[in-house]
This record gives C-alpha cells, sequence and structure tokens, in this order.
C-alpha cells in the first residue's frame, strides 16, 4: 500500500463511477452528494423504509450515518444494511455521537449487531464507547485522550471489522491486523459541517472498487487529506466558507501527480 497505489484506486472510482447508497443525516445531504459527484462517484439518497433495501440492491455500497435519528431511519438503515450483506456489497458505518445519549448509543449498537458492517469509521470517543470503554462525549464531537492506534486495534477484533478513527492522525485497522496511519488533512475540516461525514461516504467509494478495506479505508483518507490540504492553501486561513467551496473543487481536482508528491502514509 503506497501513494501510487492510491492513486490507482482513484482512478478506478473515476472510471466506474460507482452508485453510493447514503443513509446520512439531513445536515449533511447535499453536501455529502456534491462532494460524491465532485470525486467522480455517483450518490443516492434514500432512506424511506419502503425503498432503503431495493435501493441497497442495486448500490455499490452502503452508508450508515446516525446524525440525525429517527426511529424509521434506524430502521431504514437496518434493511438497508441487510440488503447489502445479501448482495455481499460493503457497509460502512458512522455512529455519530456514539455516548451522547443512551438513544444513540443503543442505535449504534443495534446497527452492528444486526448488521454485518465492514468498515466503522468515527473519532476516538464514539469508537471507545462502542467498545465499552467508559468515555465522556460532548455532543457529536467525541474526545477522550486514547491511544488511538491501540483502540482502532482493539475495536477491529472485538468487533471484527476494518476500523478507522479520525484525529489529528488517522488511524486504519483490519482485525487481520494490517493497519495504516496517515498524516495528512488540515484542522480547519473541523470549521465545516459534515466534512467527517462525507468522508465515510469517500470510504464507501473507495471500497466498491477494492474488497480489501483497510487499503480502501486507507487511500480514501490519503486522498481525503491531500485535497484538504491544498483546498486549504488555496483558500487561506480563517475563510471556513471559501475553504467548503474550494474543498469541493479539490476532490474533483485532486489526483495522481498531487497524491504521489503529498501523500503521508505509513504501515503500522
Amino acid at each position: 500500500m503506497n501513494n501510487n497505489y492510491t492513486a490507482q484506486l482513484l482512478e478506478k472510482v473515476r472510471n466506474e463511477q460507482p452508485l453510493i447508497h447514503n443513509l446520512t443525516n439531513t445536515v449533511v445531504t447535499n453536501f455529502t452528494a456534491n462532494g460524491l459527484l465532485a470525486l467522480g462517484a455517483s450518490p443516492v439518497m434514500a432512506d424511506a423504509v419502503e425503498e432503503a433495501a431495493d435501493m441497497a440492491h442495486i448500490a455499490r455500497a452502503v452508508v450508515l450515518n446516525i446524525g440525525t435519528l429517527t426511529a424509521d431511519k434506524i430502521e431504514a438503515m437496518i434493511l438497508a444494511g441487510k440488503a447489502a450483506n445479501e448482495k455481499g456489497i460493503p457497509v460502512i458505518f458512522d455512529p455519530v455521537g456514539a455516548g451522547a445519549t443512551s438513544y444513540r448509543t443503543e442505535s449504534a449498537r443495534r446497527i452492528l449487531s444486526e448488521v454485518k458492517v465492514d468498515v466503522l469509521r468515527g473519532n476516538a470517543g464514539e469508537i471507545a464507547v462502542l467498545c465499552g470503554r467508559p468515555v465522556q462525549v460532548k455532543g457529536v464531537d467525541g474526545g477522550g485522550n486514547e491511544n488511538m492506534r491501540k483502540l482502532a486495534k482493539e475495536a477491529a477484533g472485538q468487533l471484527n471489522l476494518t476500523c478507522v478513527i479520525t484525529g489529528k492522525e488517522d488511524i486504519v485497522f483490519r482485525q487481520e491486523g494490517e493497519a495504516y496511519a496517515i498524516q495528512n488533512g488540515d484542522a480547519i475540516l473541523t470549521r465545516v459541517t459534515g466534512t467527517g461525514c462525507l468522508l465515510g461516504s469517500v470510504i464507501a467509494a473507495f471500497c466498491a472498487v477494492e474488497k480489501n478495506y483497510a487499503k480502501a479505508a486507507a487511500a480514501a483518507l490519503l486522498f481525503y487529506g491531500v485535497a484538504a490540504e491544498r483546498a486549504a492553501g488555496l483558500s487561506g486561513a480563517g475563510r471556513p466558507g471559501t475553504f467548503a467551496a474550494e474543498f469541493l473543487n479539490e476532490l474533483h481536482q485532486t489526483g495522481h501527480e498531487e497524491i504521489i508528491q503529498g501523500g503521508k502514509l505509513e504501515a503500522i
């Protein structure tokens, strides 16, 4: 796994334009759809109970994001996740705010128990809660002073999936032991709503074309981080609105040369 492999996977995503079924939160739907389109994937946002499973059957990957919870949305997510499992397509789960409320935590655990999740993406606080650790989570921006590499390994083994923990350093750990650290990105990502949620969908697009989900997730993180760095350089410091627009541009424009030159990935 290296920068060149990431560039090859990005090209494959753009050539195949996989359909990504997003059952995501209402705050980020538009940003997520535009981000996937800019990348070169094809988004669909369908969270009605009546069609969630049917839509999953025609997709290449399914994203479950519990940012804005309702009972109906959880049912739709479980239906879509089970349909994806039947078809053998990847399920990416973002347990937004797990630990903030008992309902949110219980819903996340229910999804993990009823759906075979292939990639779990969250911050250290969210992942720690799902591993049964006592962690205080503030709203949907989890915290804690966890050793992220150790935690990712624990979660991957305990939950039998590929775990992605994002932070100052992004960590990918597969249950078989394969692991990567990515140092790309920019702090301004935390000042734009939806960048973390969009990341889950970008990971799904890479998983749609690469069945080694650890490699796919690491490649998605590297690409995403390089695009963010380039967008931050163009928008300037302290301009999150300008950054959001430039970031969509860079998700579209970042390619082989930028990844080769700017990628910071380490096998761990």
